[in-house]
């Protein structure tokens, strides 16, 4: 008796709620409603966190190159009669956040709100950051309840890997506050919902929203229910702050105020491992480049000038200077090793002299020079150090007779502007982008550069390119459903495209992370995306 009298008696002791605050490089909070904007950073806080596709990327090991595995689907094929039909089978028993079932006819209503214009759900401003990443989807259709054929307007063997785009939001939950929603028609209501779901979002995903403060936090729970019980995230909260300056980023984990941080200051990597904290960074396929306007009048018109941009910087020299070794020189979007890498003729490399040959050949010299004008942004997905960057290219390319101006803008406007091409006015007289790019799968990689029907409003052929030999090698891949003769083709679609010169290929990032040592199970894949499920705090 005195035993549990005592037993009582004592304080009640709490435990602590684990939580990890993570400085990212956007500028903004991306956009929770279920399709993020901010690029693919977008999509690893705020899509890959609160959702899921019905495919997704193995981001388990640090070591292999990730690859397609089974999301909210457990399985697909492609119909051996008519190859523009995909049926997939969806995995049971998923609820989301909002304790609603996840089906077939969620997966219709979600491939609806980008695709069917007529449907209540249908939402614009979400296409532009959705439907460039899987052009060729058309429709679904429900089959019973958990399966759904999916159709596409042409036969295309990348459609499953697309599809990690396409991310599932509630339609019960949307509905409840369209039905609650005030506007003077449905089109009005309907906005009104999706900016009322982006306050209160709901997916199926490992993460649930706590807390939003649009500009300033976002906070996420774990989700104690999500399907994958291998997958429950490992800290009670995550919250992500925007910290688009990488010295702010850099001061505010030495002073305590974050745990991790993207992309930290490359000067200060010195101090950061000398003060105890862990840098972790791995070769992702990520490229940052120029992208050339390809468009009558444009100066990357000629090959000479294309080539001799790509032989006149001394990438050895940025990565070991500017980023303190954190890039990989970039000889094309895949480097020697690589299955889509196939066997390129041009070499590209530091060669000054041959630069300055060619562009002699084009016209140019020291007393003509060629002006040039990129547009950049100050910070953003995956842009690394955009502006110190460029102006590291901007003197290397001064070598080698070019004057290069620098338009520099807002992140979230520059992705804008990619979308609507050079000829659209937001180009601002520039006739080359820098926007960094995935290469994790074929048409994020290649196709919607290389191919001449991907060309603004439809994808990110930003320059206008226009090449017959890259639309026959894109229609002989997509249309290759065997993966060993399907890699050959890339191969021959990437090796044809260095030897064009048709980017300026500078650096692959690695993904550097800064972290304080208190944070356990972290991998860095191979990947532009990660998995925060693994993470624990000590």
């Amino acid at each position: 008796m005195l035993t549990v009298a005592s037993a009582f008696a004592l304080p009640h002791i709490a435990v602590a709620e684990t939580v990890l605050r993570i400085g990212m490089t956007a500028a903004d909070i991306p956009r929770t409603l279920g399709q993020p904007d901010q690029g693919f950073e977008g999509n690893r806080f705020t899509g890959l966190t609160m959702y899921d596709a019905l495919t997704m990327w193995d981001l388990s090991s640090a070591t292999k190159a990730s690859v397609l595995i089974p999301g909210l689907a457990t399985e697909w094929a492609v119909d051996d009669a008519d190859k523009k039909k995909w049926t997939f089978k969806l995995r049971p028993g998923v609820t989301f956040h909002d304790g609603s079932p996840f089906n077939a006819d969620a997966v219709v209503w979600n491939v609806e709100k980008i695709l069917k214009q007529d449907a209540p759900q249908f939402d614009p401003s979400q296409v532009g950051t959705t439907a460039p990443r899987m052009p060729t989807l058309a429709s679904a259709r429900k089959i019973d309840d958990m399966t759904v054929e999916l159709t596409a307007k042409e036969p295309d063997s990348f459609l499953p890997i697309n599809l990690v785009n396409l991310f599932m939001a509630s339609p019960a939950r949307w509905q409840k506050l369209y039905e609650a929603a005030e506007g003077a028609d449905a089109k009005a209501k309907s906005q009104a919902a999706w900016a009322a779901f982006a306050k209160d979002a709901s997916g199926t995903g490992p993460w649930k929203m706590s807390k939003f403060t649009p500009r300033e936090r976002l906070e996420l729970v774990k989700n104690e229910n999500y399907w994958d019980k291998a997958r429950v995230p490992k800290v009670d909260r995550m919250v992500l702050l925007p910290m688009p300056e990488a010295s702010a980023r850099t001061a505010a984990l030495l002073s305590g105020q974050v745990d991790w941080v993207e992309a930290p200051a490359p000067d200060a990597v010195a101090e950061i491992r000398q003060r105890g904290f862990v840098i972790t960074s791995n070769e992702e396929p990520h490229v940052w480049p120029w992208q050339f306007s390809r468009v009558e009048g444009s100066p990357w018109n000629d090959i000479r000038v294309r080539k001799a941009a790509n032989l006149c910087i001394d990438r050895e020299g940025m990565k070991d200077g500017l980023l303190a070794g954190l890039m990989v020189p970039a000889s094309g979007t895949f480097e020697p090793g690589h299955p889509w890498r196939g066997k390129p003729t041009f070499e590209i490399k530091y060669d000054k002299v041959a630069a300055q040959k060619l562009m002699q050949e084009a016209g140019f010299g020291p007393n003509k020079r060629l002006t040039v004008k990129t547009q950049t942004s100050a910070s953003g997905s995956g842009q690394m150090l955009p502006v110190p960057m460029n102006e590291y290219v901007q003197q290397a390319l001064a070598e080698c007779y070019f004057d290069v101006q620098l338009d520099v803008i807002e992140w979230n406007t520059l992705f804008t502007n990619w979308r609507r091409g050079v000829k659209d006015p937001s180009a601002n007289g520039a006739n080359a982008i820098n926007v960094t790019y995935a290469a994790m799968d074929p048409f994020f990689a290649l196709v919607r550069f290389l191919q001449s029907s991907m060309a603004p409003p439809v994808s990110n052929n930003w320059g206008f390119i226009n090449n017959p030999k890259f639309d026959e090698l894109v229609t002989k891949a997509r249309q290759t459903f065997d993966p060993a003769e399907r890699d050959k083709a890339l191969a021959e679609l990437h090796a044809a495209s260095v030897d064009d010169a048709a980017f300026l290929y500078v650096a692959h990032d690695v993904a550097p992370r800064a972290m304080t040592p208190k944070i356990k199970g972290f991998v860095q894949p191979k990947s532009w995306f990660v998995d925060f499920s693994p993470v624990s705090m000590e």
